[in-house]
């Protein structure tokens, strides 16, 4: 019994003493690549914060003209001068883009496109996490808008309006920002925006396996044609990402030790955007900077096709 407790009062001390080696442990890719990017353009959706912001900056420092495309421009203005100043380049822009109405995102591509004559790479980082019931501007799902129809009515209607552009601008790249979670996610197509019945937790794991799902059906779509598309686990990042669930803040805070920095969890992103020859794998799912598994769901093409079928359906895009 006193062996017990004593095991009790030390395992902080313990934690503490091994949190550096787990960590490192935990967060072992790290993007090697030695591109420049000088000419090159890059649009990063939710860089006003977290992962996006590191994944921005890393950009602008190897000289790309860089966007970042967010919905609060007041907090993107201060991210993009802090850029600025740390990495020099003044090329560093920031436009409004709401996710959650397709109005907003429509008014981004129109005004991005007249604008610039390239895109290089298109990061589809922004999301939300195990928010309450709600939907958006356009009535979907608040998950399933924001991550996959706001990725795909958002990151996928952005894509979509973007896609002229990477193709012209070829070879470029598209990277999609999913999660392990996607391991409990399941495809609803009766309940896909949680109408009969609704968990948060589960909204985010089946939104996360869309993101693979929309992965691999682009890049079997765009195969020849000079744009490549990854989707990537960043790892369990300290982020604003868990701001809708108290059990998750207070998880986040009890394991501070293990998880990754906003850096850190930028790398596998910044490895798919950079890394030289990653071409052969397009449609790949990748974690700590190497391709990674996948459930038996995520491999699923039959099941891939019908979501971009009703995914266009509900946009109203035409489904060539």
């Amino acid at each position: 019994m006193i062996g017990v407790l004593l095991l009790l009062l030390l395992l902080p001390l313990l934690l503490f003493i091994a949190a550096p080696q787990i960590r490192k442990m935990l967060s072992n890719g790290v993007c090697t690549s030695t591109a420049q990017l000088p000419g090159k353009v890059a649009v990063v959706t939710g860089a006003n914060t977290g992962i996006g912001k590191e994944t921005a900056k890393e950009l602008a420092q190897r000289g790309a003209r860089v966007y970042i495309a967010c919905r609060d421009v007041q907090k993107g203005e201060l991210v993009a001068r802090e850029i600025q100043t740390m990495t020099g380049n003044q090329q560093v822009f920031v436009r409004k883009l709401d996710l959650a109405d397709t109005k907003s995102i429509r008014a981004f591509a129109e005004g991005f496109l007249a604008e610039e004559k390239h895109l290089h790479i298109l990061i589809n980082n922004a999301g939300v996490m195990m928010c309450p019931y709600s939907k958006t501007a356009d009535g979907f799902e608040m998950h399933i808008g924001v991550n996959h129809l706001v990725f795909l009515t958002g990151h996928f209607l952005l894509t979509h309006l973007l896609l002229g552009k990477l193709k012209e601008s070829a070879p470029s790249r598209v990277v999609n920002v999913s999660s392990l979670a996607h391991l409990l996610g399941r495809i609803h197509f009766h309940n896909l925006q949680g109408e009969k019945f609704y968990s948060a937790g589960l909204a985010y794991c089946h939104s996360k396996l869309a993101n693979i799902l929309f992965t691999k059906e682009l890049a079997r779509r765009l195969e020849g044609s000079g744009v490549s598309v990854y989707s990537v686990h960043p790892g369990t990042v300290h982020s604003e990402l868990v701001r809708h669930s108290f059990f998750m803040r207070c998880m986040w805070r009890l394991f501070s030790f293990f998880i990754k920095t906003p850096e850190q969890g930028a790398q596998t992103s910044l490895h798919c955007a950079l890394a030289e020859g990653l071409e052969i794998l397009s449609g790949n799912h990748f974690s700590d900077c190497r391709v990674t598994w996948v459930s038996a769901q995520a491999r699923n093409m039959t099941i891939a096709r019908r979501l971009w079928d009703v995914s266009c359906d509900l946009l109203g895009i035409p489904m060539d």
